[in-house]
């Protein structure tokens, strides 16, 4: 079996063949008059008119029977078969077309349709004109590979091979074009905010760090879009969202990558119930539309998003599946009994019993559940119950072990925020480098005055994991973060 790099210099030796014989082998122009999904459903009217149509697309085999070839060639729509003969086309342009076009090459076809004994709709060229030659050759068993990481480094061949794929990148364009829809029918306001940022802020996450030599400046690269957003409530602004990347230093695993798609928006005299019933409103519609119906399957299990959703405490699922009430324990012993859990402390009491609840109860929520009342450290951005000032404003909703949404009555007290932002400052020099760092420029535009407003934000990529029914982000990410080849650990 020849090499690749054996392959390469017999495509090399036919590209110089298709320059020498006068072609352009990567020409500017190509002509198409149907697509081959087109040609597919317009066939019985395009094959009675006996009219040559141009078709063009990438050829995805080749098979010769005496003066006959048959290819099938696909583009972006659909695949088709086509039929070159010898004496149709001439036995130079036959012989030039075996000898010089190979599985791989991109090629503009004419001809007229018909159909074969075996009742295959095929194109019966007449004339054909190449556009790209391949000097790689495609895998020959390229769908069944067991290497899943070659897949997402090389994503342009799993898309080629692998329609399933394909089909959830569609998919998630048509998810993220129907929340737009939403929000924009509901009167929100598409705007944009700074990725490089003089500090990093809005989220609990190591930032990623670069300088701009123009200015000689240190920046972040945006961990969230939140305390931008929210000094556009100051500004004037009610109802806005941005859709747009963030970047958080961390690790990567089933529902992480260090780069990531967020929705967040920010809505003027609401609070975290309102927007409890716009989340279950927002994303029963959108998966509706998208789908047709509001049950999906994940994993091989039945998720159903007809509304309503429970709402439960996080105290009270807390206390059902560890055990332990967290009104009563001190943060001292909390923390030795998340040891004895297996699990790692982090920061303060809240943040231990997020990393404790994350592991025991967490992977317990299957069915769409908005989790109410964090404790207080938890959120450092959201507002307090005014009844309960031990707890926040605010949900999360998690499906199937994984937290979709974050939400929140968004905290509009400036000095109650400095006083946070504080705490988040004591335990980032204790060790806990995710804290929130104390921004005296948002601050300040708290001090102007900010409407009271609920603020909400949704990891896009995981949204879209759940509702393909794939079990991790990078399934449905185009190029997500790969350790380069050579180095000795695994990816996770």
């Amino acid at each position: 079996m020849a090499t690749i790099d054996e392959i390469k210099k017999i495509r090399l030796k036919k590209l110089k063949a298709i320059k020498e014989a006068g072609f352009l082998a990567y020409p500017v122009e190509a002509k198409r008059d149907y697509t081959c999904e087109e040609a597919h459903k317009e066939f019985s009217k395009l094959s009675r008119s006996k009219k040559g149509i141009h078709l063009l697309g990438r050829i995805m085999s080749i098979r010769e029977h005496g003066g006959l070839v048959f290819s099938n060639i696909k583009d972006g729509t659909a695949e088709i078969q086509t039929l070159l003969k010898k004496d149709g086309v001439g036995e130079k342009s036959y012989d030039f077309f075996l000898q010089n076009f190979d599985i791989g090459d991109f090629i503009q076809v004419k001809g007229i349709l018909f159909k074969t004994k075996k009742g295959e709709e095929t194109l019966d060229v007449s004339d054909y004109k190449i556009l790209a030659k391949s000097l790689l050759p495609l895998p020959e068993k390229w769908h069944g590979i067991q290497d899943v990481e070659e897949r997402y480094r090389r994503r342009y061949l799993d898309l080629i091979f692998n329609s399933p794929v394909k089909k959830n990148f569609e998919l998630r364009s048509q998810i993220i074009r129907e929340i737009r829809n939403f929000l924009e029918k509901e009167g929100f306001l598409a705007v944009e905010t700074p990725i490089l940022q003089p500090l990093y802020g809005g989220a609990k996450a190591r930032p990623f760090k670069t300088h701009l030599n123009a200015l000689d400046i240190d920046l972040y690269l945006r961990i969230a879009p939140e305390l931008y957003l929210k000094r556009l409530l100051v500004g004037g602004f009610e109802k806005i969202y941005e859709i747009g990347k963030c970047f958080r230093n961390e690790g990567v695993d089933r529902s992480h990558n260090p780069d990531f798609t967020m929705l967040e928006f920010y809505w003027a005299y609401q609070n975290y119930k309102d927007l409890m019933k716009f989340t279950e409103k927002m994303l029963s519609e959108v998966i509706k539309k998208v789908f047709g119906k509001l049950k999906i399957s994940y994993g091989g299990k039945e998720i159903d998003f007809t509304p309503p959703w429970p709402r439960i405490e996080f105290n009270e699922v807390f206390k059902k599946y560890t055990d332990i009430v967290l009104d009563e324990i001190h943060a001292d012993a909390l923390k030795e009994k998340a040891k004895a859990l297996g699990v790692e402390p982090k920061g303060d009491k809240a943040e231990t019993a997020d990393e404790i609840y994350k592991k025991f109860c967490r992977p317990k929520i299957w069915q769409p559940t908005f989790i109410i009342h964090h404790p207080l450290g938890m959120f450092p951005l959201a507002k307090q119950l005014d009844k309960n000032p031990s707890k926040t404003a605010n949900f999360q909703l998690v499906v199937a072990d994984m937290e979709l949404i974050n939400a929140f009555s968004e905290l509009n007290d400036p000095l109650e925020q400095r006083k946070r932002f504080e705490e988040q400052e004591k335990i980032f020099k204790e060790g806990f480098d995710e804290a929130q760092r104390i921004d005296e420029d948002f601050i300040e535009a708290l001090e102007y005055g900010m409407p009271t407003a609920a603020g909400f934000g949704m990891g896009i990529d995981r949204l879209v994991s759940l509702l393909t029914d794939s079990n991790t982000l990078r399934e449905v990410i185009f190029f997500p973060t790969m350790r380069p080849k050579g180095k000795n650990n695994n990816d996770n």
